[in-house]
């Protein structure tokens, strides 16, 4: 890097792993970073050759060489998607504490959810994916009770009214009907905090599980609950495609 080149504070805080560029605001806003000894601010930009920056007492080394990880976990149902919680619950990092680096979540699963969930130290690959202009669509199997009908499927396929937003259009399928369940295939191509659940809630259908099983391209599979692997360069090179169709087998 030149002597005088300078890059966003938070863009190279990503760069390092340290977290996602919008987690890495948040930790600017919240006083936690240093350069040059003086507090940072949002906009600050950097020379990560001259200039000394620190993040919760650590100093970060512009030279330091650091795999990037690009990992799939199957988070199991009670975890939430954070590295450390107040509360005491159980966190996704128990699931990759093996892991020599520190990664992080790309988007979330909420604590009642399962399936897949990928986690990252590399701050751009995260920006890719979950940057709205993207629409990586996001594949869910989900039961619901005690069952839907066609005005409840055009519903959530057209689009509904939520949190005073509408929802942009879904793909929903029904794969298996019995008696008091029904399991629904459910694509959906922006990432709002529990959509699938207020959405069912809104047309009085109960969801007793709701599992991701597949970003984009890039499936679960057969991974086991409570496991990770790494993605494949292929799998990452999907996930970071200028578009997505939705073409493909999950299953």
């Amino acid at each position: 890097m030149k002597k005088n080149q300078l890059v966003r504070l938070q863009k190279y805080m990503a760069d390092c792993g340290i977290a996602s560029r919008r987690k890495s605001e948040e930790m600017i806003a919240d006083g936690m970073v240093k350069v040059n000894g003086r507090i940072a601010v949002i906009g600050d930009k950097v020379n990560p050759v001259s200039d000394k920056i620190v993040v919760k007492g650590r100093k970060l080394n512009a030279a330091a060489k650091q795999k990037r990880w690009y990992i799939m976990i199957n988070k199991p149902r009670g975890y939430v998607t954070t590295m450390n919680d107040e509360m005491g619950r159980k966190c996704v990092a128990e699931l990759v504490k093996d892991i020599p680096a520190r990664v992080y979540p790309v988007g979330r699963l909420d604590r009642d959810s399962e399936g897949l969930l990928l986690m990252t130290n590399d701050g751009d690959f995260a920006n890719k994916v979950t940057h709205p202009s993207k629409h990586v669509y996001k594949v869910y199997r989900v039961t619901v009770r005690p069952g839907i009908n066609e005005e409840q499927l055009i519903k959530m396929s057209s689009g509904m009214v939520i949190d005073g937003r509408k929802t942009a259009p879904a793909e929903v399928h029904v794969l298996q009907r019995e008696e008091g369940r029904c399991v629904l295939e459910i694509i959906l191509r922006e990432g709002r905090n529990r959509q699938i659940r207020k959405m069912c809630e809104q047309l009085g259908l109960e969801v007793p599980r709701l599992k991701r099983i597949a970003i984009g391209q890039v499936k679960l599979g057969g991974l086991k609950s409570g496991s990770w692997r790494e993605l494949t360069k292929e799998e990452v090179h999907r996930l970071q495609a200028p578009t997505n169709t939705t073409e493909v087998d999950y299953y």
